[in-house]
């Protein structure tokens, strides 16, 4: 299943491929990002698809490490406000692990 957001930012699910396909690829789907010492990175976005693959409540949101010792680890969640606090969590665990 295909998701865009709604104004408010939330995931609403978009039957029409095209119609999703031309909103995917013009929509800013950044949720947050922030550049750490030592080339770590950690980004967080909205995938537009259900990488939960119907198994559960859909994972459309992505937070991943880029860089340090975490590099490429991820987390998925369903709702906007998980991805949010999912993000700051993610600054924190890369922080910590760079200064071990």
């Amino acid at each position: 299943m295909n998701y865009i957001l709604n104004a408010a930012g939330d995931p609403v699910a978009e039957p029409d491929v095209l119609a999703w396909a031309l909103w995917f690829s013009s929509a800013d789907r950044t949720i947050g990002r922030a550049e750490l010492a030592n080339d770590v990175t950690v980004s967080t976005v909205f995938l537009g698809v259900d990488h939960n693959f119907g198994s559960g409540p859909p994972l459309v949101f992505e937070t991943m490490i880029f860089g340090g010792p975490l590099d490429e680890t991820q987390y998925r969640y369903a709702t906007r406000a998980q991805a949010l606090a999912g993000h700051e969590a993610a600054i924190k665990e890369a922080m910590a692990a760079s200064n071990d």
